[in-house]
């Protein structure tokens, strides 16, 4: 039995690119059915985060021109992971199988094909993996290579060169589901469920059109937020950071003591003013991360919904 693949692409002011990528993904669906590869049910599924421009209307009117077009709206711009998840779970009891995807066509759908050969061969996940940075600038590869590798370091199990390209089982899905946080960083979530999984990869292309969502600040933000979600080492480096100190506070005051006492003190209010500064700056730093964590501890225990879905373009009453 051919297995029915959901196509996942969330949208934020994608009212330049959607009319361009759209029927990529329609395509891409008539392809693999025509192939033999998914069911004639397979369906590409539009998610608006609460987009400011058309975005919602021009999805709206390609579900009522193509029955392979679907799609559901957030009552408010909730972040891209959290759309993310919202069409995976969506998807999970109407599919086999699930394809999340950027809209900005960047990614190469071609990789697709060789997503759902994976999964017929008995892969649950399958990774799509950026080949090489080419078309980057210097510090856009820097960063996001930089980026993966302090995720790695800290403890948190990404894949490198991967983002949100990847397919997912709706058995993958459904453990997926247990997870309740609400600090989410799916590409450190999906390694943790587990499953037979492989990667594939690909070269990634220019935006077709429109502007990029994701900048250095977004970046960065991301990064923090898979650190602090899914790893304590940052607390662990704090302690070993104190305990560093206060060696060398130690170290300091024997040393005081003993030139005191063969009269060789030495006065002076810089290096005393430069030490209590730098103590200071630690002492912020770490109150600053210990915070965060304290933060993401209360949204947390407030156990709020990690999207809310107001509207669809068919009738279904799946809850959020």
């Amino acid at each position: 039995m051919r297995p029915i693949l959901f196509i996942v692409v969330p949208c934020y002011n994608e009212e330049a690119v959607l009319p361009i990528t759209a029927p990529a993904f329609e395509s891409k669906i008539k392809e693999l059915i025509q192939k033999g590869k998914v069911s004639e049910k397979s369906r590409v599924l539009f998610v608006n985060d609460g987009s400011k421009d058309r975005t919602w209307e021009i999805i709206q009117s390609m579900a009522k021109d193509s029955v392979y077009y679907t799609g559901i709206s957030q009552s408010r711009n909730r972040g891209h992971q959290n759309a993310v998840l919202a069409g995976l779970m969506e998807s999970k009891s109407r599919c086999d199988i699930t394809i999340s995807i950027d809209c900005d066509g960047q990614d190469d759908i071609d990789a697709m094909n060789d997503m759902v050969d994976a999964y017929l061969n008995g892969c649950e996940i399958v990774y799509g993996v950026r080949s090489k940075r080419d078309t980057d600038t210097f510090f856009k590869r820097f960063t996001a290579e930089s980026f993966y590798k302090l995720l790695n370091w800290m403890g948190v199990e990404v894949i490198f060169n991967h983002a949100d390209y990847r397919l997912i089982s709706s058995r993958v899905l459904e453990e997926l589901s247990n997870f309740k946080e609400v600090n989410i960083f799916l590409r450190g979530m999906v390694p943790l469920v587990g499953f037979k999984s492989t990667s594939v990869y690909y070269e990634r292309h220019e935006r077709i059109a429109g502007e990029s969502h994701y900048p250095l600040k977004k970046m960065l933000a991301l990064a923090f937020d898979g650190i602090t979600s899914l790893s304590i080492k940052p607390i662990r480096m704090i302690t070993g950071l104190g305990m560093g100190i206060a060696l060398m506070s130690f170290i300091g005051v024997v040393w005081s003591v003993v030139m005191y006492f063969i009269g060789n003190t030495v006065s002076g209010w810089a290096s005393m003013t430069s030490l209590i500064c730098f103590i200071g700056g630690v002492q912020l730093i770490c109150l600053g991360i210990l915070g965060e964590y304290i933060g993401k501890i209360y949204l947390e225990t407030k156990a709020r919904p990690r999207y809310i879905i107001s509207e669809r373009t068919y009738a279904n009453e799946n809850n959020g």
